[in-house]
């Protein structure tokens, strides 16, 4: 039997809704414990190993991405992959194992370097700056030197083993991926709880998360690789990985450089400003930016989910069904963002007094600006993402220089003006906003209804 694409309608979309409800359902249920139980030195301290935990994942330089459209455009019948666009195919054409052998022999050789490169990374600069961070805490410095070491081993081996995103996210396995992400969570959640209450501090959190990594992986093994699978791999010649890793590799890069400046807009100021601020205020903006990470997971479930079929629809140059898509994403998005924000600025304050949270989130006038620096962000980011399905990657100059001007008025802001909070909410948001919230939604408009095609 072949295998294809998987299927992805309403009940794999409604999966996708419930996993990410659970996420914030587990996310919910584990943030009163770590904000009653830890001081906010300690919450500062936490937000900033979740900060290098992102910036690690960008470490992997936009292969991931690059990967899960490769591995759509083969089990949609491509026979070859190409640097730049999409080599159509039709729609009962048969996958051509040996091309889905030679790539998943790239990615591993790939992400083995990766991980490599990570551990040296993480044991010396990393170190230096955590150190540099450990001055100013007054809290245990055991536990946290403890949970750094623990940090370290939970980002090289999810990196190591990154690959099994790519292949599930490429299958189109929507509906199981959320099922693994479920049971991981929740091995996540109750092993954090069990080890906060008996004292281990951020040594509980990152050991619960390394945990919850290996069920994940082990998991994901067993979903991908079927005996159906496994018998058309194993009959299969392997493509040349290199002749691969040279057609996928150029936009992989260019994907590298769009996240590397997203990560400066976007999650530079964690660690910026925790050179210029105190950590009680660090602790205050970064517990309302994974607040609004929650909300942003939610508002972009539709994209998330469909983007295995974006890439089908470009490999079979369907508009109508990039049109319809498209609708969808962005209507989920709009509506998310304005009824989880008003939800959220009515009664955020409220929620944290009844836990009695030792953290509080920025005042609403600096809430209600991050909503909409929000909003515009991840309406460019999702229109980008239908750009990318294509296969091409226009933007990845423009979002390093809005990285690079981030980092610059985040310098200006806390520093020479010293605004604070401030500075850190408003210095993306006006880098963002003078190109990227504007260009790649116009540019994604003009390409589905600006021509003639149906």
């Amino acid at each position: 039997m072949a295998e294809k694409v998987e299927h992805i309608g309403k009940r794999e979309i409604a999966w996708s809704y419930a996993g990410t409800f659970f996420l914030i359902g587990a996310g919910v249920i584990l943030l009163p414990f770590i904000l009653h139980e830890m001081p906010r030195e300690t919450v500062g301290i936490w937000n900033i190993f979740q900060t290098i935990t992102i910036l690690v994942l960008l470490l992997d330089f936009g292969f991931r991405p690059s990967f899960a459209r490769n591995i759509s455009y083969i089990f949609s019948g491509v026979k070859t992959l190409q640097k730049e666009g999409v080599a159509h195919a039709a729609t009962d054409a048969e996958v051509d194992y040996g091309l889905l052998k030679g790539t998943i022999e790239a990615m591993r050789r790939f992400y083995r370097w990766v991980a490599l490169a990570v551990l040296a990374l993480l044991s010396t600069v990393g170190t230096v700056y955590f150190l540099y961070i450990l001055r100013k805490y007054s809290g245990d410095h055991q536990d946290a030197l403890i949970a750094w070491v623990i940090l370290i081993t939970i980002n090289c081996y999810n990196l190591y083993t990154l690959y099994y995103d790519a292949l599930l996210t490429g299958k189109g396995y929507i509906k199981r991926i959320q099922q693994i992400n479920i049971l991981a969570q929740s091995v996540y959640v109750c092993l954090a709880i069990g080890l906060i209450y008996a004292g281990l501090g951020l040594t509980a959190i990152v050991s619960a998360q390394l945990t919850s990594v290996l069920v994940r992986r082990f998991i994901s093994h067993k979903v991908f690789f079927t005996r159906n699978l496994k018998a058309h791999l194993q009959e299969a010649e392997t493509q040349d990985s290199k002749e691969i890793m040279s057609a996928i590799t150029p936009n992989a890069v260019k994907v590298g450089l769009t996240q590397l400046g997203g990560f400066l807009v976007n999650k530079s100021s964690l660690l910026i400003g925790s050179v210029f601020l105190s950590l009680e205020e660090i602790a205050c903006y970064g517990i309302t930016v994974q607040i609004m990470d929650i909300l942003t997971r939610c508002a972009t479930v539709g994209y998330q989910s469909y983007a295995p079929k974006l890439a089908q629809c470009r490999a079979e140059n369907d508009i109508m069904g990039l049109r319809r898509y498209y609708m969808i994403c962005i209507g989920s998005l709009l509506a998310t963002f304005v009824l989880g924000g008003l939800v959220w600025l009515g009664l955020g304050d409220w929620a944290l007094r009844l836990i009695s949270s030792q953290t509080q989130f920025v005042p609403p006038a600096m809430l209600a600006v991050m909503l909409l620096i929000n909003t515009l962000e991840q309406n460019h980011a999702i229109t980008a993402g239908f750009i990318m399905a294509d296969n091409k990657i226009p933007f990845f100059i423009p979002s390093l220089l809005s990285g690079a001007a981030t980092v610059i008025l985040l310098w200006i802001f806390l520093s020479p003006l010293h605004m604070g909070v401030w500075g850190l909410i408003l210095a993306p948001g006006l880098a963002q906003l003078a190109y990227q919230n504007w260009k790649w939604p116009s540019m994604v408009i003009k390409e589905l209804w600006g021509n003639k095609r149906t």
